[in-house]
Order: C-alpha cells, then sequence, then structure tokens
C-alpha cells in the first residue's frame, strides 16, 4: 500500500468500535472486554504516555492498529522499556504492508522519547506471528516466561 494512501496517527478514544470490530475479524471472536480495560488504562491514566497507533485509509477507515505501553517511572522518569502488546490489521487489508509500517511509526516514536527496548510476547506455536515479529527486526529475549498450570 503506498504511503499516500495511508496515515498512522496516535489512537484516540473513539477509534475503540474500529480496533474491537477488526481484532474480533483476526480472532474469530469478541474480546470487547480486553479492550474496555486497554482503552480505560489508555485514556484515563496518568501513568502512560500515548503510544499506541492506528492505520487507516484515505477515507478516514481505521484498518489497523498496534497497542503499546510506555511507562513513566519515579518522579516522572520516562523508563527506557516499552510494551507491544498487541497489534492487528483489518484481514482485508492485510499483505500490504500495513503490520510493518505500523511496527516502524510505533518504534520511531518510542524512539524519539528515549525508548532502547520493546518487548513483546509471542505464543511460541504462532508461527506466522513469529516470522513476522522476526522480519520487523524482534529477536528473542534473554528472559524467559515461565508457567504454572494449575
Amino acid at each position: 500500500m503506498e504511503k499516500e494512501e495511508l496515515r498512522i496517527r496516535l489512537m484516540k478514544e473513539d477509534d475503540f468500535e474500529r480496533v474491537v470490530s477488526i481484532d474480533e475479524k483476526i480472532m474469530g471472536r469478541s474480546r470487547r472486554e480486553y479492550y474496555e480495560i486497554r482503552f480505560e488504562k489508555l485514556f484515563k491514566s496518568k501513568d502512560y504516555l500515548p503510544a499506541s497507533l492506528v492505520a487507516e485509509i484515505e477515507d478516514g477507515t481505521v484498518v489497523g492498529f498496534v497497542m503499546g505501553e510506555l511507562y513513566i517511572g519515579e518522579y516522572g522518569i520516562f523508563q527506557e522499556e516499552a510494551t507491544l502488546d498487541t497489534i492487528g490489521v483489518d484481514p482485508d487489508y492485510q499483505h500490504k504492508g500495513i503490520g510493518k509500517r505500523l511496527i516502524e511509526e510505533f518504534v520511531d516514536h518510542l524512539k524519539d522519547v528515549g525508548v532502547k527496548k520493546i518487548y513483546t510476547l509471542v505464543d511460541w506455536n504462532d508461527s506466522d506471528l513469529i516470522r513476522f515479529f522476526s522480519s520487523n527486526q524482534f529477536i528473542p529475549s534473554k528472559t524467559i516466561n515461565l508457567e504454572r498450570i494449575l
């Protein structure tokens, strides 16, 4: 997709319905409650800086998004680390470079405020997502995520 046809901007509170809709098309089920919590944290908390972005086409339709967090530490000092926790591109617009553009803008935005490292989690069995992040210069972390099934 041509750069002129796609605009990346900071996510706004009124992007909620479209983000939920895109995620539902990808996941095959609604995760409205998850996004209600995420949007509440993003737009009501004073402990986070805006880092989430959306991609919209010329007519203003949101076709993708990336959500992450940049924490403000003690005394209002920025942390040098951020997280990328959710990314989605409407299936009708996938494989057009939108996800790559979202990641590039997300990384540039965080670099501008002094972030040095971005973390994300990916299911070990999701080879498509692992390949996507690998192609966008993410590498395995030295930290191992452990779990205990109860």
